[in-house]
């Protein structure tokens, strides 16, 4: 639900929303996705038909690092051989398989969207990592796929025109960051959301919620430039990092970061007193000791 200024008010965890993009599109965490999520019917949860339509307004083609276009296919189910299981599939045929009336596919879908150049170089490094270890142990993703999978899933990136509110933020130095420097974090800092399975949170959002934060620097005139402009950009910078071959080797590479201190994105982080909850705002790394 939302309070003052277009804030969200935290709802109970066992309230079932139903398909209501009027209150997506009021939500700051929903931002990236706002110009997608507009653009669907109001009275019912998008079809595989309405994304697969999405996909071909687009003025560029969506395609897989293979070259395939991107289209949006039911779920395959069953023991699948090494082809047409997800990652695979989807690199080499551009299909993403997607369950209907399900919000995390729905994310995912919008997802490959928003961020199109990311999440196909996300997929080649799956694949790519699939395809060097045929055999691997199911469920022993190995330190690179982990890595791809906790962005891709809980990945929030967070952009900096201020060195020392990055520090602030890696040091967990929350309070300082979300309330002694309130100002210049809405000014100097950017946070979007990325990762599929944060969205689907979002959409009841609850102390507790954290993103998987990737940290990068950006100059200040990129807070001046339009929405649209600004995720064409971080696209870009998101994909030569997910390229780099000596990225993607730690979860490490990730710093927690909560949500709902974010200025402006719970109504209640409006009182220094909200920041004060250190089961949120931990000063250190879950299951980490303070040295």
């Amino acid at each position: 639900m939302l309070g003052a200024a277009g804030s969200l008010t935290l709802v109970a965890m066992n309230s079932v929303p139903g398909w209501n993009p009027r209150v997506l599109l009021q939500s700051p965490l929903f931002a990236p996705l706002h110009g997608l999520i507009a653009r669907f019917d109001e009275n019912y949860f998008p079809t595989l038909d309405d994304l697969n339509e999405l996909v071909a307004q687009k003025e560029r083609q969506i395609v897989v690092e293979s070259g395939k276009p991107v289209r949006f296919v039911e779920q395959m189910h069953g023991s699948l051989p090494f082809e047409a299981q997800y990652e695979p599939c989807c690199y080499l045929s551009g299909e993403v398989q997607t369950r209907p009336d399900n919000w995390h596919d729905l994310f995912n879908a919008l997802v490959w969207l928003a961020f199109p150049k990311t999440k196909a170089a996300i997929n080649a490094r799956h694949y790519r990592a699939l395809s060097n270890q045929p055999h691997a142990v199911a469920g022993a993703r190995g330190n690179e796929r982990d890595m791809l999978t906790l962005f891709d899933e809980s990945g929030v990136l967070v952009v900096h025109a201020e060195d020392e509110l990055a520090e602030l933020l890696r040091t967990f130095q929350w309070k300082d960051l979300f309330w002694q420097r309130r100002d210049q974090v809405k000014a100097d800092m950017g946070f979007y959301l990325f990762g599929h399975g944060l969205y689907e949170k979002a959409v009841r959002p609850y102390v507790g919620m954290t993103g998987q934060g990737l940290v990068m620097a950006v100059g200040r005139e990129f807070f001046t430039r339009p929405l649209v402009e600004r995720l064409s950009y971080l696209d870009g910078l998101l994909t030569d990092y997910f390229l780099a071959p000596g990225n993607c080797r730690s979860t490490r590479e990730l710093v927690p970061v909560p949500l709902l201190g974010v200025p402006g994105w719970a109504a209640e982080n409006n009182d220094s007193a909200y920041y004060d909850n250190i089961r949120y705002f931990r000063k250190t790394r879950r299951g980490a000791t303070a040295g």
